[in-house]
């Protein structure tokens, strides 16, 4: 289970300001892009599943790592996230031919899309199709012994602005982010839908 904070920042302004703030405690930037996909007929959305594929590139836009990840059964209530979640490493070269062509994500060997097939029902003849995508800028942070992931999410129909912490304790983790943005000026309100939610609903919440 994957226990998040995640507070939405309000605008640009107000991401930039934040990032300005914790520039002290920067630790490293990612490229991500997250590529999604489903069988045809919608079978993990039907079960309120989610499989993405996330890439990452270094400055030269050269794929350095690729994660497949199946998401199920998510629940966000007042800004803390909660889903099941179960990662796989793929070599980056198989993730980039899987985005080409989805019916090659199906022949990957593959604990995760095992599960797919096994406990979702998705078989060889029905296949995977693609349902795209978006880019996400990620600006990683250690402040106060937590990890803060800040994101610039960009779909096709405008940008969204994020901040995110994974912890056991996501109560406590809360009132000491919502403290410190207050205190700082810094605009925001609890997130209600997912970045894939965000995507799928093809608008800005």
């Amino acid at each position: 289970m994957e226990v998040e904070v995640k507070l939405r920042l309000l605008d640009a302004v107000n991401h930039s300001r934040l990032k300005e703030i914790l520039s002290p405690f920067h630790i490293k930037k990612l490229n991500q892009k997250n590529v999604f996909f489903d069988s045809a007929n919608g079978i993990l959305a039907s079960q309120r599943a989610v499989l993405r594929l996330r890439s990452f590139s270094n400055n030269s836009n050269e794929k350095t790592r690729c994660v497949l990840s199946l998401k199920a059964k998510p629940l966000l209530i007042n800004g803390v996230s909660r889903v099941e979640e179960d990662e796989e490493e793929i070599e980056p070269l198989t993730g980039e031919q899987c985005v080409e062509e989805a019916s090659k994500l199906g022949l990957t060997e593959s604990r995760i899309i095992k599960r797919c097939k096994d406990e979702f029902g998705i078989d060889g003849e029905m296949g995977f199709v693609c349902l795209g995508g978006f880019e996400n800028l990620r600006d990683v942070y250690e402040w106060r012994g937590l990890k803060l992931e800040v994101d610039e999410s960009k779909f096709s129909f405008g940008v969204c602005y994020e901040i995110e912490c994974e912890n056991d304790d996501p109560e406590r983790v809360k009132r000491e982010l919502e403290g410190f943005l207050k205190e700082n000026g810094i605009d925001y309100k609890y997130s209600e839908m997912s970045k894939f939610a965000i995507f799928r609903a093809g608008k800005l919440p």
